[in-house]
């Protein structure tokens, strides 16, 4: 089951982080982006700094997650360096997520589930699924008819989801926090619609394929999901450049597993702090992800 795969790999690289490859021209050495003249000479240089530090950090992360609007916001282009992105980082052995976080309902959402995690059939009767990944988002705030094309499609194709829970920007709350009828939060009730879509994709360790997006900006929010969903695995957004710490998201783990921590400008653009000076950008993305993992570890274990 992908789950199992995924926490395998976690374990090997005793490394519960994910590489968030958001890449734009503005994160770029200052060689790079003057060459950034064009959609496609852009798309070119993006293409290059990703495959640089897949290169340089393939040994000691487990994933990388690729968000879309980076690429879209370069058109047809960019959306080929995505692409590329994708399968170059499954070709080096990493775990990728894309993400999307779609939204839809009924024939839509299947058709966004068949370019990323599913199949669509050719003329011919061949099957491909043009951005193959392994995990992707999606929002599942629609309800369960915006959300089961997608569980039809890991259950078929042993792929994984990670629907919004608690998100980690600052006013998730506004919504997310309210209370229902019930007295539960609208998140807490996401989390329960999201046990359900994963119950039959539970694996060995106790997880499920289709997990949750729950913010380390949200200590207090987190800490009550991880008890009242202990089969949810969760893909951690806020860490770095957002607030989140690792002291405060330790309590989404339970025995040094449970979720994947994403860090993205805290990567890409390390090179430019003060604690890097002197290395490239591949050697400081290296260096900043060693650390990373060393702050994150620390706090769970």
């Amino acid at each position: 089951m992908i789950i199992d795969r995924l926490i395998d790999k976690i374990k090997l690289t005793d490394n519960p982080s994910v590489i968030g490859l958001d890449t734009c021209a503005d994160y770029l050495p200052d060689e790079m982006k003057s060459k950034c003249v064009t959609l496609e000479e852009t798309a070119k240089q993006i293409k290059k700094f990703n495959f640089d530090l897949i290169d340089a950090l393939k040994e000691v992360i487990p994933a990388v997650k690729v968000q879309v609007a980076y690429y879209e916001m370069y058109g047809t282009e960019g959306m080929k360096t995505f692409a590329d992105t994708l399968k170059y980082a499954r070709e080096n052995g990493l775990f990728v997520i894309a993400d999307i976080k779609r939204n839809d309902i009924g024939s839509t959402a299947s058709a966004y589930s068949k370019a990323y995690i599913g199949k669509t059939t050719l003329a011919d009767g061949s099957k491909v699924t043009p951005f193959e990944s392994d995990f992707i988002t999606v929002n599942g705030y629609l309800g369960s008819d915006g959300i089961l094309p997608f569980v039809a499609d890991c259950k078929e194709n042993d792929k994984g989801a990670f629907v919004l829970v608690k998100t980690s920007n600052p006013t998730s709350g506004e919504l997310q926090d309210r209370k229902m009828d019930d007295g539960r939060t609208l998140y807490d009730n996401m989390a329960t619609l999201v046990d359900g879509w994963g119950k039959d994709l539970i694996g060995k360790y106790g997880y499920s394929s289709i997990g949750g997006v729950v913010g380390a900006t949200h200590k207090e929010q987190a800490a009550i999901i991880r008890k009242a969903h202990p089969n949810m695995f969760f893909l951690i957004p806020g860490y770095g450049a957002q607030g989140g710490k690792a002291e405060d998201l330790a309590v989404c783990f339970e025995n040094g597993i449970g979720g994947i921590v994403n860090s993205s400008r805290g990567i890409l653009c390390a090179y430019k702090k003060d604690a890097y000076r002197g290395l490239d950008y591949k050697q400081a993305a290296l260096k900043a992800s060693v650390d990373m993992q060393k702050d994150i570890t620390r706090c769970i274990k």
